[in-house]
């Protein structure tokens, strides 16, 4: 499945793997939210739930799409958080793995805090 996430200054896609959280997100899109950051990380609430899967992972690659099962989120790392130890993309806590974007994840650096962010399926 493709996704499309787009912003004020910029856009996105991203590749994402067939899981029981990816299934329940792609039921509820698309869906616009306030973007938030935290160091090189893009997160942002959806209407999604899900309980942490078996191959949730704190570390992640930059540009991993990942979802935040303590705060309901997409987390969107393409760098350093405030947690990390070096260049690691370290999330707040361990997050499901949904998939990685398509191109240079540092892309979203254009996101400024309470940015609309807007997330929808998008054509192949």
């Amino acid at each position: 499945m493709k996704i499309r996430i787009s912003w004020p200054a910029g856009h996105t896609t991203a590749t994402i793997e067939e899981t029981p959280t990816s299934k329940a997100l792609a039921g509820v899109l698309p869906i616009t939210s306030t973007a938030r950051t935290w160091g090189e990380e893009v997160y942002f609430d959806t209407p999604v739930s899900a309980p942490r899967e078996p191959d949730a992972r704190q570390v992640v690659e930059p540009g991993t799409v990942a979802f935040w099962t303590d705060g309901d989120a997409l987390a969107l790392p393409y760098g350093p958080t405030p947690i990390s130890r070096g260049d690691e993309c370290r999330l707040a806590s361990p997050c499901n793995l949904l998939g990685s974007l398509d191109g240079d994840p540092r892309v979203l650096a254009t996101v400024r805090d309470g940015d609309p962010i807007r997330v929808e399926l998008a054509g192949d």
